[in-house]
């Protein structure tokens, strides 16, 4: 409905824009150039955040960001789920069909990635969910890629509990082993303005759609976090749409909060 009132051309705020609608801030531009250096000389990552503050967008940039002649990308976000079952699931991701049994699914998973002409880089997102057995595993396959010179390098990406996680006696060896740690922060007032503004610009938005100190308020109730701000700024577009209102001012933004119950 807002698309014709305000005569766009895609949902500026969709949850999964294209890629190339991500603006990298300083805080990507900061993250990305530690992945750089962590694909050419690192093996572990941590990416902490608090949710919807935008992890899974810089994994999206950082896995674009890899030459294909020299890293393979493997993607896991189901991790809550048993060390077996995630065992399974590395293999499956692998391309091939998983062995029965914990040491076997082991030894295939090292097995394969020798095979690999690449560099594996393993991507776990949601990893906060992770049990710490699975941990443990995945410690073990780290230290048998070090004695074996395996090549693969693993991304941990998740809440901020995942740091009070891994200071777990137990997981003393995996912590020591990782090589590059970022925190994503909240938007400043500014950044927000200019990613509310890439994103109508991106939908072809007019330029006076919505008002400087509109913006400013809506990065006050969303405490600079991408997701609320995607959520205020689409029911401030549908609040609008159906008043047949142009411009989004401080009012309009106010009026929604309360009407649609947002946080």
């Amino acid at each position: 409905m807002f698309l014709t009132h305000f005569n766009m051309s895609a949902h500026p705020f969709a949850e999964n824009p294209p890629i190339d609608w991500l603006l990298t801030d300083n805080r990507f531009e900061q993250a990305l150039a530690r992945m750089k250096f962590f694909l050419e000389q690192g093996r572990l990552a941590l990416i902490t955040g608090q949710t919807g503050i935008g992890k899974s967008s810089l994994l999206r940039l950082v896995r674009q960001a890899m030459p294909q002649n020299r890293y393979t990308p493997v993607y896991l976000h189901l991790t809550s789920v048993t060390p077996g079952a995630f065992l399974r699931l590395i293999v499956a991701q692998l391309g091939e069909a998983p062995r029965f049994g914990k040491d076997r699914l082991f030894l295939q998973i090292v097995e394969r990635i020798k095979k690999n002409d690449t560099e594996t880089v393993m991507i776990i997102d949601e990893a906060h969910l992770i049990s710490v057995q699975t941990l443990v595993d995945l410690r073990l396959l780290i230290s048998a890629g070090v004695d074996a010179d395996l090549p693969l390098k693993i991304v941990f990406s998740g809440q901020e509990s995942l740091a009070t996680l891994l200071k777990r006696a137990s997981l003393a060896d995996l912590v020591n082993r990782i090589n590059i740690r970022y925190h994503i922060k909240p938007l400043s007032r500014d950044q927000t303005v200019a990613y509310i503004n890439h994103r109508l610009k991106r939908a072809d938005a007019a330029d006076k759609l919505m008002t400087s100190d509109a913006k400013f308020l809506i990065h006050d109730y969303a405490g600079g976090v991408p997701r609320p701000i995607n959520n205020i700024a689409t029911a401030c577009l549908i609040n609008a749409a159906s008043q047949n209102i142009n411009c989004i001012d401080e009012n309009t933004v106010n009026e929604t909060m309360t009407e649609f119950k947002l946080p």
